[in-house]
């Protein structure tokens, strides 16, 4: 009987992952096989020569299994890692992305400016990494996150207390800004951040099959032109935003345009930006209220 070592079976998973297709095949079979074994990626270099036992042989095969099947490995092992933090995630929330990183980093800078108790507003927060992220790097930041899920809002309780910050993030499940209007205090809030679903019909049916047929399309589709969201987050977050306070918007890489135009109707907002990904598309949309 073959005797398999940590270091025959990071080969040989990542090599028919690789046949399959799959996106960074090492660093998935790296990942798989830390979760059977319950070490870090790190201990698995360090530990090369170790035999595996039949049980988590069994294990693994199945979860390499649904791999290949273009099933992702996030939820297979139920977490990734967003901005430095590993958070859960399940299939009833999106996986969070690179792309949304770079709306966390403006949130933060912008946050960092001010002094005393930062009132945010997450909406659409999902598995809660932006809240989650935002509320870890500032001290002074309060938030509510709300989003339409319970499911998801579950995961993103998870993840808040994990990093025991439920002092200072408050999940609400309801329609956008719905379940956050009679939660409101006083005070507006300084900052809004939205990572909506922003995917079009047309390129719906043209998402991978790990995203389209695994990811929550409730947390992906919106709409014929992926603008379904935008709109109403546009339309209303004036009204919830103080005197200078700041939207920002994770957007699809061809959504600018269209985008600045919905910003520039609605006659409340002062100064309009969009930031770059990687790629150089327009990636967040940042907009500050006029001030009285």
């Amino acid at each position: 009987m073959d005797t398999w070592t940590i270091q025959k079976l990071l080969n040989w998973v990542a090599e028919y992952l690789g046949r399959k297709s799959i996106d960074s095949p090492r660093l998935s079979a790296e990942l798989l096989l830390s979760h059977v074994l319950a070490k870090k990626r790190i201990e698995l270099y360090t530990q090369f020569d170790r035999c595996v036992a039949e049980d988590q042989l069994a294990r693994l095969r199945d979860l390499v299994k649904r791999a290949g099947q273009h099933e992702p490995v996030a939820y297979l092992v139920g977490k990734t890692e967003f901005y430095s933090l590993e958070l859960n995630v399940t299939p009833d929330c999106m996986i969070p992305r690179p792309e949304t990183e770079l709306l966390v980093e403006r949130a933060i800078e912008l946050l960092r400016t001010s002094s005393g108790t930062q009132l945010v507003c997450d909406l659409c927060t999902g598995s809660g990494c932006i809240a989650t992220a935002i509320a870890k790097d500032c001290p002074d930041a309060r938030i509510i996150a709300s989003d339409i899920s319970d499911d998801a809002l579950k995961v993103a309780a998870q993840n808040v207390q994990k990093y025991l910050l439920n002092e200072r993030v408050e999940l609400l499940c309801g329609d956008l800004f719905e379940p956050v209007t009679a939660r409101l205090p006083g005070d507006r809030f300084d900052l809004i951040v939205c990572n909506p679903p922003y995917v079009s019909a047309a390129e719906y049916e043209a998402l991978a099959k790990n995203v389209r047929d695994f990811e929550p399309r409730l947390a992906l589709f919106a709409g014929p032109d992926g603008l379904d969201i935008f709109r109403r987050v546009i339309q209303e977050a004036g009204a919830f935003l103080k005197p200078g306070g700041t939207l920002m918007l994770e957007i699809g890489f061809s959504q600018g345009r269209a985008i600045k135009e919905l910003l520039e109707q609605t006659g409340t907002f002062a100064e309009i930006r969009f930031d770059k990904d990687l790629q150089n598309h327009d990636r967040i949309a940042i907009a500050k209220k006029m001030s009285l």
